[in-house]
């Protein structure tokens, strides 16, 4: 068996174990005295959903009110309800889609003539505009079906 001395093993010599303690000693006490500042942080920005800018979008849309009610009376009623109707009378004539098309249409002519602010009035447009598109999606995957349509 070799013996371990300090001279040809300068791992176990007892001045490199006490340096190696006191360098980490020192590095220890310098974090403790000098405190690391760190000026670059800044607070990350919040982050707001798109839900809410359409909403805040939609809040600033009031000056146009009378706009956004007619097109939501006569667009929406005259155009893309009767653009509805037609296929779904057109592709079967299925009852399950009326009372969709006429509810889509229903709730934006209720909220306009309830003159409700342009955050409540855009979103629900847009929504039974998406019913109408949606009904129209629908009806048109099953295809045209004249003969069920006429009596």
């Amino acid at each position: 068996m070799s013996k371990i001395s300090p001279k040809t093993d300068p791992c176990h010599s007892l001045a490199t174990i006490t340096a190696a303690f006191l360098f980490y000693k020192i590095i220890d006490m310098e974090t403790s005295i000098q405190h690391v500042f760190s000026p670059a942080y800044s607070k990350p920005a919040a982050k707001t959903s798109a839900w809410k800018r359409f909403i805040k979008w939609a809040d600033r849309q009031e000056e146009y009110r009378f706009g956004w009610t007619a097109f939501a009376i006569t667009g929406h009623g005259c155009v893309f309800t009767i653009v509805t109707t037609m296929v779904i009378l057109f592709t079967g004539n299925h009852f399950i889609f009326w009372p969709f098309a006429i509810g889509a249409m229903a709730s934006c002519l209720i909220v306009n003539l309830a003159a409700m602010p342009t955050k409540i009035t855009i979103p629900i447009l847009f929504f039974s505009l998406l019913v109408d598109l949606v009904i129209i999606v629908i009806c048109l995957g099953y295809g045209f079906d004249m003969a069920s349509s006429i009596p």
